[in-house]
């Protein structure tokens, strides 16, 4: 039987919500919008809506966790779960979670592929359009009943040069978008997608050589040590004056000081970001969020209904492949890639 407690979770400062029970399958991090999913699947389930500050506690029976990103799934944590043999992420990267450990101990694990590139790319192009084309100001200025489009005149996205960091999933469907408008596609990675290149008319090169030529550019990388602040003082020297720039990926890939200073000269003229670098610090992104030239979303490119349905979808799979004795379809296991391109790497001063 369910019992329900509400406390509050002092460690992340908001209201963690259990459905608790014996069962040895554990949601964590679940909307409200999403229990009645995971319980008709799952009558039986534990549910979590948030991260507790005892996760070790809540799933100490737990054979089966799913979880989102937040948590650091690190062998310190796991340890503590020695029942654990199944972790489904419901997230495309697994940077969250040591899989060493999970490998050495037996504890397989399952992530979601790919639960909507697309709605991240259509976030890349609501980002621009609304921009762009001065949606939010003409909605109050219509409202303070001002019916005049003087003051609105917006840019069209037909015939600029698009600049794609990165062409996995994320960055070949911005590409398909940015080819219906009428764009001109540039692409920097080391691993080449034949098919950009041979219908959409995709041109890859050099970093340096697409920030030069980009009118827009829009980030699709991880954040790793060689992507760290790869978009630093010296790069933006290399774009053209008045570039946009969006990040819908990490935000550790801008210097945010440097992005602050090229936005003040006017360099960059508008910059879209739904990451930040800081995003668990307000103050250190302060003035670049008020800065009138930034438009910032808080990480809720992924966030969509059809989204979130796959992301749960593709985990309520993989648990029922696991409890039937088969390998699931998303067990995670080292990609195998052709990477004969020199690769993104940080511009350098010559």
């Amino acid at each position: 039987m369910y019992f329900r407690t509400t406390l509050w979770c002092t460690s992340v400062a908001t209201r963690v919500t259990m459905h608790v029970t014996m069962s040895d399958i554990v949601f964590l991090q679940v909307d409200q919008e999403d229990i009645s999913s995971v319980v008709s699947r799952f009558p039986d389930a534990s549910i979590v809506s948030g991260v507790p500050d005892d996760i070790a506690e809540v799933c100490q029976n737990a054979t089966v966790i799913s979880s989102f990103i937040g948590i650091d799934w690190s062998a310190e944590l796991l340890s503590t779960i020695p029942s654990l043999r199944l972790l489904c992420t419901r997230s495309v990267g697994c940077n969250h979670i040591d899989l060493e450990y999970c490998n050495k101990k037996g504890i397989t694990v399952c992530h979601v592929p790919d639960y909507g590139s697309h709605v991240i790319a259509e976030h890349v192009f609501a980002l621009l359009l609304s921009t762009l084309r001065h949606i939010p100001e003409a909605d109050r200025k219509v409202e303070r009943g001002e019916f005049d489009y003087h003051g609105l005149r917006g840019v069209s996205l037909r015939g600029k040069t698009i600049g794609i960091v990165g062409t996995g999933k994320i960055g070949r469907k911005t590409a398909q978008i940015a080819a219906g408008f009428g764009m001109n596609i540039v692409a920097v990675d080391k691993c080449r997608t034949v098919e950009l290149e041979d219908l959409l008319h995709v041109r890859y090169m050099e970093l340096d050589q697409l920030l030069t030529e980009s009118d827009i550019i829009t980030l699709h990388l991880p954040a790793l040590e060689d992507t760290h602040h790869m978009i630093n003082a010296h790069a933006f020297s290399l774009m053209k004056d008045g570039v946009v720039l969006v990040n819908t990926a990490r935000g550790e890939l801008i210097d945010s000081g440097a992005l602050l200073d090229v936005l003040n000269m006017g360099k960059v003229k508008y910059a879209l970001l739904d990451v930040l670098e800081h995003e668990h610090n307000f103050e250190e992104n302060k003035e670049l969020i008020f800065h009138k030239n930034v438009v910032t979303t808080p990480h809720i490119a992924f966030y969509a209904e059809e989204s979130m349905r796959n992301m749960y979808d593709d985990c309520f799979d993989s648990i029922d492949e696991y409890q039937s004795g088969k390998e699931p379809a998303h067990t995670v296991h080292p990609p195998t890639v052709i990477c004969d391109l020199p690769g993104v790497q940080k511009v350098q001063k010559r």
